[in-house]
């Protein structure tokens, strides 16, 4: 089976305060493959069949540990990013917060997970604190061990580093900023990057619940 992926260059990071181009990066060959496929079009990235499914075994940000069997039966976005950070991050999750309004009672069937990769810092008190102040009913943070983080992180092709500390010690974390899309089977079906609109986004999020129903 063709997988778009072979066509991706070698994955580049995004400096702090930018937009990601990773993210337009894996769109632009998925694309390639999806339009091609039949049914109506997606308005944001298909790429059924060609990510797997979601798969983790983290700890949550109430202390407890959580694995994706946990989550069968939800549809889940999973977005890869870190507490301190100063614009994407926030940026990206107010802009899911505008999906779930616009989803209206759909949202009871959606979960946001807001991986860290950034575990030494992140603590779960720190992320419970940080998506409790978006929506503690709908997001929920995850970390890990640095080993746990960078093997998920490959498992979806996510790019991240951490750059050089300031003398004050602290320091900021490139990354990619892709929002990945999994039916309530734990299936990966769409990528969202920062180009797509709440619309688009709540509009195909929709669809892949009513799929799922």
């Amino acid at each position: 089976m063709f997988s778009p992926f072979a066509l991706l260059p070698a994955l580049s990071l995004i400096r702090p305060g930018r937009r990601t181009g990773v993210g337009a990066a894996l769109a632009g060959a998925v694309l390639l493959a999806a339009c091609s496929q039949p049914g109506a079009p997606w308005q944001l990235t298909n790429v059924s069949g060609h990510l797997p499914d979601l798969d983790f075994a983290l700890t949550a940000d109430n202390g407890q540990p959580m694995s994706a069997k946990d989550l069968r039966g939800e549809t889940t976005l999973v977005y890869f990013g870190y507490t301190h950070c100063p614009d994407v991050c926030p940026e990206t999750m107010a802009r899911l917060m505008q999906v779930l309004a616009k989803l209206g009672p759909d949202a009871q069937h959606v979960r946001i997970l807001f991986i860290s990769v950034d575990p030494a810092r992140d603590t779960p008190a720190a992320l419970h604190g940080y998506v409790g102040a978006f929506d503690a009913r709908h997001a929920l943070g995850l970390t890990g061990s640095d080993a746990q983080v960078e093997s998920l992180a490959k498992r979806y092709r996510v790019a991240y580093q951490m750059e050089e500390r300031d003398p004050d010690g602290s320091y900021e974390v490139t990354h990619s900023s892709a929002v990945y899309v999994f039916d309530a089977q734990g299936r990966a079906r769409l990528l969202a990057t920062d180009k797509d609109t709440p619309d688009a986004i709540a509009h195909d999020v929709r669809r892949v619940i009513d799929a799922s129903a």
